[in-house]
């Protein structure tokens, strides 16, 4: 991660450009059109006449040179100004529908929201204290390996339309730039709790019958317990998107942060959709602190002895906390089938798919008289 300039004041608050933004661009040496990030190459690709440029990060401007660091936590929340800034060349607009906003760092013009396809997009006044991504991790899976893995997972959907199936509905898949953020802490819990031991009684009973049985009978000992566990947390994932629904990014982490994070660079970003992110530093800081106590509890229930434990009580302190904002692929479809609107997401590293989709109810009802007929069949058969 860098340590780039403060943005003075005056030009965080100057309006934002609407001329297409030069900063970081990459003519082709063919045609003089501006290159772009290719996933499938890994390098940047004339998107007219497929040129390939050699060009190595950091090596244009200096914003992608030297490494990625951790950003002092505390220091952050008392002035996020205090972070590395956007060019003042770039454009955002907000969809009315979704409430996404794309950040545009290359003069492109959105008709329609990325997220949700609405056309219902406006101007977006950039906030002069957003802090912006100091790293990135750039597309690898293709557009072309992502169609093919969409039709897989639209053929894996058994209860889904034929039709659904038959379209695979790849032609609104959009590749976009998710923000994120990473923490890290040295966390120290002190432990106490009811560690259960179990043990076993021989209990004298009546059967149905009037017979004397036994039977052995599960009690629990009971003995204080406590401990102390200490763990380091490195790059607790909090989502900053709002442009896509938590349940499903959720489902295609990880995004590997912790090894395959390059410093941001404008390179990368050029002919991708970039979201800025609505949930700031100070949410994600109290999300990701409920994520590493929920963490920090079931690593601290694990060490309690015995077979079971009862009213464990956790006290954790983090000291060295730090966080990175970065930026993350993803690839998104965003379909209407019927009345109803569904996602389907993609990690843009991994290739990792979740998503929604509709069900067939000719088909669920096939498949539930199916299962009742069987059901029939087998008693018949028992009954004989």
């Amino acid at each position: 991660m860098n340590n780039a300039p403060h943005v003075p004041a005056e030009q965080a608050s100057a309006p934002v450009s609407t001329k297409p933004a030069t900063v970081g661009l990459h003519p082709c040496p063919e045609c003089g059109a501006n290159l772009e990030w290719n996933a499938a190459k890994q390098a940047l690709v004339c998107p007219y006449c497929g040129t390939t440029a050699s060009w190595q990060p950091g090596s244009s401007d200096g914003s992608g040179a030297g490494e990625v660091l951790e950003q002092d936590l505390e220091a952050a929340l008392r002035d996020p100004r205090n972070q590395r800034g956007w060019s003042a060349q770039r454009r955002e607009v907000q969809c009315q529908n979704c409430h996404a906003i794309s950040v545009f760092t290359d003069g492109r013009v959105a008709q329609r929201c990325d997220f949700c396809g609405s056309p219902a997009i406006v101007a977006h006044e950039a906030f002069d204290d957003a802090i912006t991504p100091q790293s990135i991790l750039p597309f690898k899976i293709s557009h072309a390996q992502v169609r093919d893995r969409v039709r897989k997972w639209y053929g894996s959907r058994w209860f889904a339309p034929n039709q659904l199936k038959a379209s695979a509905l790849t032609d609104t898949l959009k590749g976009i730039y998710v923000p994120y953020w990473t923490f890290d802490a040295h966390a120290q819990a002190r432990w106490r709790a009811d560690a259960g031991h179990y043990y076993y009684t021989t209990q004298t009973y009546r059967d149905a019958n009037g017979q004397t049985q036994t039977r052995q009978v599960q009690q629990v000992r009971w003995v204080p317990a406590a401990g102390e566990v200490r763990h380091f947390f490195d790059d607790d994932l909090v989502p900053g998107t709002v442009g896509v629904p938590l349940a499903l990014v959720r489902k295609i982490e990880p995004f590997p942060t912790t090894t395959n994070l390059v410093p941001y660079s404008p390179e990368y970003v050029r002919g991708w959709t970039v979201e800025r992110y609505q949930v700031d530093l100070r949410q994600a800081a109290s999300v990701s602190e409920q994520q590493m106590q929920q963490q920090l509890r079931a690593l601290c229930a694990a060490r309690v002895p015995g077979d079971t434990y009862r009213n464990l009580v956790v006290d954790a302190q983090y000291q060295g906390r730090t966080f990175k904002h970065i930026l993350v692929p993803v690839w998104l479809i965003s379909y209407t089938f019927g009345k109803k609107s569904f996602q389907i997401v993609a990690n843009g590293y991994t290739g990792q798919i979740a998503g929604k989709q509709p069900y067939s109810w000719v088909k669920i009802t096939l498949a539930a008289t199916a299962a009742l007929v069987l059901v029939g069949v087998l008693l018949m058969y028992w009954g004989r």
